[in-house]
């Protein structure tokens, strides 16, 4: 994109050069063919007159000379006219002109100075002058200002929301924590193993919290490699089921996975893929209540396969399928963190396909009717060999 503006823009200016050039060319032509005749007779009126008055001046030669030096004189007088009124038409012209190009860029530069010293509201305006097809250069450069200062906007917005999610999430172990302690220290609360396991309890999710949070931050970030590999995707699938049988038996819910039959390789981290459906599944375990059914499907899809974790739990209004994958949403407001997790698996999941090169959606009819969560991943290159 910059090296089109720049292109673009090179042919522009030099346009605006020729312009001018051709401005001044033009009121010089038009400015010496009207004064040259103006000068030549008003010469040759005064040597006329003077021949008049002295019918016995000098001879041909003489006469001649002094013709053209009346006639240089003319063109002289002339031409100097025409530079002056050329001049002052292409200082004009170039003033107009380079309005149209300097103007723009000194509002970027303006705005430009704001947007460093943290004001994100305004915006560079679009003429809408179009080039063939496109806007031109300056309204292209302009659009694209715009498009990052509100990235840059949305990115402050959400750095100050999670500064104070973070916030509120810490303040409730913390608090509890301080609580327990000022009971024992008062009297207040026994000093029993229970009280204990309580403070630790509440320490051991703070941790958690700080975990995901850090977890996240390398993941958004991009501070880690991934080891991609060819794998089975069903054997994927069966490392996370078998890690969550125990959790799901007790809770009274029931855990199944369908595989499409000949099933491709997928080329993925296998590990990072492993915490993906850990999320989705433990997720999926949260919110649902007992009784209810978690299925994990896998089949082809093109050149990817798909990946589907479906609960018959309480499911998402659609006002809100669009933030399942914010940081510390929760679909059910009303659950303690205890209860409902760290809030960030959704995001740290969603980071992790998309490293993968794949999509992640999700579906749901709304509350009470469950959710299907999707995610792809690309097809190993092995498959084709």
């Amino acid at each position: 994109m910059l090296s089109f503006i720049r292109k673009h823009l090179s042919w522009k200016l030099f346009v605006s050069y020729v312009i001018v050039i051709i401005i001044g060319v033009v009121v010089l032509a038009t400015a010496t063919s009207v004064s040259i005749p103006t000068a030549f007779s008003r010469h040759m009126s005064g040597m006329s007159a003077m021949m008049l008055n002295n019918p016995t001046m000098g001879s041909t030669q003489s006469m001649e000379t002094k013709l053209f030096v009346n006639y240089k004189a003319a063109v002289t007088e002339a031409l100097s006219l025409a530079t002056i009124i050329a001049l002052l038409a292409a200082v004009v012209a170039s003033f107009l002109i380079s309005r149209q190009v300097v103007e723009p860029i000194q509002r970027l530069m303006k705005l430009s100075r704001k947007i460093a010293a943290g004001e994100y509201e305004e915006r560079l305006q679009i003429s809408g002058n179009v080039q063939g097809n496109q806007l031109d250069e300056l309204d292209q450069l302009a659009l694209s200002f715009n498009q990052m200062a509100d990235k840059l906007e949305k990115t402050e917005s959400m750095r100050r929301q999670l500064i104070g999610d973070v916030t509120h999430e810490m303040r409730t172990p913390l608090s509890a924590i301080k609580g327990y302690m000022e009971g024992l220290i008062d009297g207040v609360i026994s000093a029993t193993p229970e009280t204990y396991n309580q403070v630790y309890a509440e320490a051991d999710r703070l941790q958690r919290l700080v975990n995901d949070l850090q977890e996240l931050s390398r993941v958004e970030a991009g501070t880690y490699q991934l080891k991609i590999e060819s794998a089975t995707p069903t054997l994927l699938v069966e490392t996370v089921v078998n890690n969550f049988n125990r959790q799901f038996d007790e809770k009274g819910l029931i855990l199944k996975h369908t595989y499409e039959a000949n099933l491709p390789k997928v080329s993925v981290d296998k590990d990072r893929i492993v915490q993906v459906l850990t999320n989705l599944v433990g997720n999926a375990l949260q919110y649902t209540p007992t009784g209810g059914v978690v299925t994990i499907s896998v089949s082809r899809v093109k050149n990817e396969v798909n990946f589907e974790v479906t609960d018959t739990g309480i499911g998402i209004s659609p006002e809100h399928l669009s933030l399942i994958f914010n940081r510390f949403y929760r679909t059910d407001k009303s659950r303690t963190r205890a209860s409902g997790g760290s809030g960030i698996g959704l995001t740290i999941a969603q980071a992790l396909v998309k490293a993968h090169h794949g999509r992640i959606w999700v579906k749901s009819a709304g509350e009470g009717e469950g959710t299907s969560i999707y995610f792809t991943l690309p097809i190993s290159e092995l498959n084709s060999k």
